[in-house]
């Protein structure tokens, strides 16, 4: 099988068939020696990293399929740390959602004077480019339209999907008494259709457990257990 593209915390493999395989790394980002899910830098490992995101997602993405939620996810194999996905044609170079349901990280520096750490945001949605050459900056819904990266209908179908999704990852979180912050979703059109895509897990939400921040291995112990 072919190796299509080297990212960050994944490898993406031709699977030969029409669809791809994802196979998730125990590489983790950050600044520094600081470890950040959200940051462009691949700053070392943790054994069992990739498999416990990619647990998470699986997880995950059997309960959209459940809820009738378009996804590209087929299958994972937990052994091999891959997860068999539908290509998807992706808007540009690949757009990331973020829902936030309180102030943290990236958007208190940048709004600090207005705003203070932990403030209710009620599932605010910002929309940024994938591009970690610019830093992966904010568009809004008007700029998406008339770079002809998405249409109208399109975003507003994007942002009422990442609010449901968010609800969510936030219901199964609190089952297990965890408290999500804020999450991010990338998108793109399966099958002529709006589907979530990439992965779902600790590399892209903020999750606490009172007033600690849980990272990969602990989150998916919490969540999933020993379920295979």
């Amino acid at each position: 099988m072919k190796i299509i593209r080297e990212g960050k915390t994944k490898t993406v493999i031709d699977a030969g068939d029409g669809n791809l395989l994802l196979r998730f790394k125990d590489d983790v980002t950050g600044t520094g020696d600081v470890v950040d899910p959200g940051a462009n830098e691949v700053i070392g490992k943790i054994e069992g990293k990739g498999n416990a995101s990619l647990k998470l997602s699986k997880y995950f993405f059997d309960i959209l399929r459940a809820k009738g939620i378009k996804t590209h996810f087929i299958d994972a194999d937990l052994n091999a740390n891959t997860m068999l996905v539908k290509r998807a044609e992706t808007f540009g170079y690949g757009l990331e959602f973020i829902c936030r349901l309180k102030a943290a990280g990236s958007y208190v520096r940048r709004y600090g004077k207005y705003i203070e750490e932990g403030r209710p945001l009620d599932y605010l949605v910002e929309i940024t480019l994938k591009d970690d050459e610019a830093g992966d900056p904010l568009i809004n819904e008007e700029s998406l339209v008339k770079l002809g990266l998405m249409t109208k209908e399109e975003v507003e179908e994007a942002v009422l999907l990442t609010r449901k999704v968010t609800k969510i990852v936030e219901d199964e979180c609190r089952r297990f008494g965890l408290e999500l912050v804020d999450i991010k979703f990338e998108f793109g059109r399966v099958e002529g259709e709006i589907a979530v895509i990439d992965e779902i897990s600790g590399d892209n939400m903020r999750v606490l457990k009172g007033d600690k921040q849980l990272f990969q291995k602990e989150l998916c112990e919490i969540i999933t257990g020993n379920q295979q």
